[in-house]
């Protein structure tokens, strides 16, 4: 039974624990609806109650507008309302990111992620009306997307307080990592917080953060349920010690990627989603071994 230490702010909209699901393809490249339904059932069945589509690790960049919104309504079919599908709709494009929110909306997501937009690198200000542009096309709720290892600016503290009063922006997705300032924004703005790395997770939970958009998740759902369970029930020592048994997955996604760690993983225990479009790769034999290592570490194979 919970006793509520766990936030719950934005739960209904964005869940808790959430993956950031790769978009599988079969052997010619080609995007393989049926086991993106398959792979998002799974997930669901080890405890996910969120999934992003058409995120970073959805290979956003090397995917078509259609196979995003085919994929999308896919899982919606099946799926239907036992989890929340969050559309990754952000790009360097203000004019694209407003036309990819009406399409992802239209075709079933509840929500969706706007990732900070990457290699223009506008000003906070050109960010403001960003995002502010796509969280006025569609009624449905966005999730910022804060991660300056990728987009190389970060979004300032005084813009998310801004961007805060807008009645659509309703939670962050934090790849950025600085607790500190995101303790007072969660303090003092309605704003659901989520881990964009999962080495943070048990810590993001710690300051006010309602749960995890991870990678891991692929390789250990069930696992990453449990750190937000145990952390909700007041179990510190449950949460800690499942959140330690990851570590080698920490390390093995670092040397991977988010990619070719996820597919990688998927593989190694059975679930085939096709190799990674190019400018991502997959692992090489040494690679994988060492990746398959780290799982059985991890107790995930």
């Amino acid at each position: 039974m919970s006793t509520g230490y766990a936030s719950t702010r934005g739960a209904d909209v964005f869940g808790t624990v959430a993956v950031a699901m790769v978009t599988p393809f079969d052997k010619d490249g080609n995007l393989d609806v049926d086991a993106g339904v398959k792979l998002a059932g799974h997930l669901v069945d080890g405890g996910c109650d969120g999934l992003i589509l058409a995120g970073t690790t959805g290979e956003s960049p090397t995917t078509t507008t259609e196979e995003k919104l085919q994929l999308l309504r896919a899982v919606r079919a099946e799926l239907g309302e036992k989890v929340k599908l969050m559309a990754g709709a952000g790009t360097n494009n203000t004019a694209g990111s407003v036309e990819l929110a009406k399409a992802s909306v239209e075709a079933g997501a509840d929500s969706l992620l706007v990732v900070t937009p990457y290699y223009s690198k506008p000003n906070q200000e050109g960010l403001f009306r960003h995002f502010t542009a796509v969280a006025d096309a569609t009624d449905a709720p966005v999730c910022l997307y804060d991660i300056p290892p990728r987009s190389v600016i970060p979004i300032e503290a005084d813009t998310i307080y801004r961007l805060s009063e807008h009645p659509n922006i309703l939670a962050v997705k934090d790849a950025k990592g600085d607790l500190g300032t995101a303790a007072g924004i969660i303090a003092n703005t309605d704003l659901a917080w989520y881990s964009g790395d999962d080495v943070l997770n048990l810590p993001w939970l710690s300051i006010g953060a309602t749960g995890f958009i991870s990678v891991i998740g692929h390789a250990a759902p069930k696992l990453l349920a449990e750190v937000r369970s145990c952390f909700d029930k007041g179990d510190l020592a449950g949460a800690q010690a499942a959140h330690a048994k990851m570590t080698p997955l920490f390390a093995a996604q670092a040397a991977l990627g988010g990619v070719s760690f996820a597919k990688s993983a998927l593989r190694l225990q059975g679930i085939e989603i096709g190799d990674p479009r190019l400018p991502q790769i997959a692992p090489n034999d040494q690679q994988l071994e060492l990746l398959a290592t780290a799982m059985r570490e991890a107790g995930v194979l």
